[in-house]
């Protein structure tokens, strides 16, 4: 089995004006970066303040505001090569242009908002083969945060109610942009109380590990499978793989679901958990080099 070279950066986000948020949750109007500590190892999985990172904010509706917050955030630890990449429809995906540039860049992020955009306008592009490639081939960081976290996996969640997130039908699922395999992730995780979401998700495709990531809360996930836990929330895992009864296939739509032996841990900065495993570890393993 490949294994990739690059690292995931995946972010549970935090509320902004540029994100998509339910009904049920007050907008912000402002736009709000989770912390210093969370972009400063983005840059660590790089080449630190001196890396060369581009900023795609295809996922946005205000991607000009969007992008030039992170050139600001990111100014204050010191990166200054930071390019923008406004892909606002598939047109502008197609553009060689900005697959050049995704050639020379040590990492790239993908912002919040609508995970839809992501997978409908930059999936089957070269511009989206050329990041893969790296992640897969090279030391290249793929970072996302909210939507960008969510559209990370092969297996996507692009629209669902928490309120009615355990009945059946009410949680929306779709391919993603395929950087790892066999996982679902959600953000916003603990203030959105999307824990039902996740539930459904994981229930309908237990094959899978669920990883519902809280804001200013993030994983680093090393050759596709060693996931730690950074920033100063909470990660909760479901899996799935042990699930003894679930009644999912066989109800109407609207209907609740009952699942028997769905597992839960709780992860905080500095836990660990091997995804191929499904196995937890309060710190860094040290693992039989044999």
């Amino acid at each position: 089995m490949q294994i990739p070279k690059g690292r995931l950066v995946s972010i549970g986000g935090s509320e902004d004006k540029g994100s998509a948020i339910e009904p049920n949750f007050e907008q912000k109007n402002y736009l709000h970066f989770f912390e210093t500590g969370i972009l400063k190892r983005i840059l660590s999985e790089m080449k630190g303040a001196d890396s060369y990172i581009e900023i795609i904010t295809t996922a946005s509706n205000i991607p000009e505001e969007v992008g030039e917050n992170y050139i600001h955030a990111f100014g204050i630890l010191g990166c200054t090569k930071i390019g923008l990449i406004h892909i606002k429809n598939r047109e502008d995906a197609l553009n060689p242009e900005y697959t050049e540039r995704i050639k020379k860049c040590d990492g790239v992020m993908f912002t919040g908002g609508n995970q839809l955009r992501l997978s409908m306008i930059l999936g089957g592009t070269d511009f989206l083969r050329e990041i893969l490639n790296r992640y897969w081939d090279e030391d290249f960081v793929v970072a996302g945060t909210s939507a960008g976290a969510m559209a990370m996996s092969n297996t996507m969640i692009y629209q669902g109610s928490s309120t009615g997130a355990l009945l059946k039908g009410e949680v929306k699922i779709t391919t993603g942009l395929a950087f790892i395999q066999d996982v679902i992730i959600d953000s916003h995780f603990v203030t959105r109380g999307r824990f039902g979401r996740l539930a459904q998700a994981v229930a309908s495709n237990p094959g899978c590990i669920g990883i519902g990531l809280g804001e200013d809360t993030g994983v680093v996930i090393r050759n596709g499978n060693e996931m730690e836990a950074i920033g100063s929330g909470l990660i909760l895992i479901f899996d799935g793989h042990n699930i003894r009864h679930s009644n999912i296939a066989d109800l109407e739509d609207m209907e609740p679901i009952s699942i028997e032996n769905l597992i839960v841990h709780v992860l905080v900065k500095g836990n660990h958990f091997y995804l191929n495993e499904r196995k937890f570890y309060a710190t860094a393993p040290v693992l039989d080099a044999k």
